[in-house]
């Protein structure tokens, strides 16, 4: 089993869907983009530029990237993106959005990696989307390998969201929860918990918020360790 908040969410989630067979279930919290159609607010298919929405006649407003609960916007992907080029640049900067470069990109002719979008301009690389749409979109290769997939995950994905993410992530996770609550043979029997009005990292349980998430998720973790345990397994010597 596995478990984690932010990019280990993310991270929580992508171990199970890459390695369905070498993990038991997974309890994701507040994951980085799982669905590049919300990569944060960008369409990284659709959308031209990481920093504006498409548009035919005007340049809507920049794209924000870091709020708090009452939707004010305290940086913009914009500020976000030069502050990273400004810190290092070919992606060496070590913050987030070129966490994301160096783990879902393909490798540049110059051996850095090869970004999704030009840091300065917003300019996307329309050459880098397909590889990050077949390697680490997690949605899309649910939906694509579902078949083999699905009956390896069933039970075993739990996902818990603010539906005011500091990050906008909700967005991409309610796409992921979309999906899955579709499925059919199999139907894939996990798990979504949406906190409303709760930022990054909601975990569950806001009424008890001194409580840490392992303490609500470990219980969870052994009943299905329990529930799905070999025959003849030890499931009573370390429950106490």
């Amino acid at each position: 089993m596995t478990y984690g908040g932010s990019t280990g969410g993310w991270e929580s989630l992508a171990w199970q869907v890459f390695y369905p067979d070498l993990l038991n279930g997974t309890w994701t919290f507040c994951p980085d983009p799982v669905d590049f159609r919300y990569f944060q607010m960008v369409n990284i298919y659709e959308d031209e530029n990481a920093f504006y929405p498409n548009g035919d006649w005007k340049k809507t407003s920049i794209r924000p990237w870091q709020r708090g609960v009452d939707d004010q916007v305290s940086m913009s992907q914009h500020d976000a993106s030069h502050l990273e080029e400004v810190l290092g640049t070919r992606g060496r900067s070590g913050d987030q959005m070129d966490i994301f470069m160096a783990t879902y990109g393909p490798v540049g002719p110059d051996g850095y990696p090869k970004l999704l979008y030009d840091k300065w301009t917003g300019a996307i690389d329309k050459s880098v989307v397909e590889y990050w749409r077949e390697h680490y979109d997690l949605r899309h290769i649910l939906e694509r390998d579902w078949k083999t997939l699905g009956p390896k995950l069933v039970g075993k994905i739990h996902v818990y969201m603010g539906d005011t993410d500091t990050y906008y992530l909700e967005e991409a996770t309610f796409k992921l929860r979309e999906f899955l609550e579709s499925t059919k043979d199999p139907y894939y029997a996990g798990s979504f918990d949406i906190g409303a009005r709760q930022p990054h990292c909601y975990s569950g349980a806001p009424e008890f918020p001194g409580q840490r998430a392992e303490q609500r998720v470990l219980p969870q973790m052994g009943d299905w360790i329990v529930k799905t345990a070999p025959a003849g397994a030890d499931v009573k010597s370390w429950r106490y």
